[in-house]
């Protein structure tokens, strides 16, 4: 790992360790940032640092604009949703650039977490199944659990339409879901 990529990831997870909202006793979004490594490091070993640290970066300080802050309904939850996005890349680009990253790389990074090229771009590509992934891993049991069957069914739905045919195939082989559920990835 080379030390400005190191530099980067620690400064993310100094960020998130600040977290006021806990997961398991950690705070919530250090620990989904290492999750998000952690997966990033099984799906795609030969990422570039730019995809490392977007998919570390992915929710840095997430907790700072609150959801409640935003309109109810749709709408609201995208304007938060593009907001959180332009937050995340500037705090990542600003420690990318404190790191002496190249324009390039900070570009690179900077498109993923806005999710500009997505079915596009193979690095914004890349992120979303790292997403997804982790979506399904962590997160899919829990949401599953609060909600009505047609809601989750629209969910599993909106992501496995995110993901790459490739990543789809992989989901069908690596987790056990009802046939309904399982039908979003084979498509």
């Amino acid at each position: 790992m080379s030390t400005q990529l190191s530099q980067v990831l620690n400064a993310i997870d100094a960020a998130n360790a600040k977290d006021p909202n806990l997961e398991n006793g950690q705070p919530a979004a250090l620990l989904y940032g290492q999750r998000m490594s952690a997966e990033q490091e099984r799906l795609f070993p030969d990422a570039t640092e730019a995809l490392q640290i977007a998919a570390r970066g992915q929710h840095v300080e997430r907790w700072k604009l609150a959801r409640e802050a935003f309109p109810e309904g749709r709408a609201g939850y995208l304007a938060w949703r593009k907001a959180e996005a332009e937050h995340h890349a500037e705090v990542v680009t600003a420690l990318m650039h404190d790191a002496g990253y190249g324009a390039e790389d900070v570009d690179a990074a900077a498109r993923m977490l806005r999710k500009v090229g997505i079915k596009r771009d193979d690095q914004v590509q890349a992120l979303e199944d790292i997403i997804c992934f982790v979506f399904l891993k962590w997160y899919f049991e829990p949401f599953a659990a609060k909600h009505p069957a047609d809601k989750v069914q629209r969910i599993v739905e909106k992501t496995a339409r995110k993901m790459s045919a490739e990543a789809r195939a992989r989901v069908l082989g690596e987790f056990t879901l009802p046939a309904k559920l399982a039908g979003a990835f084979a498509a």
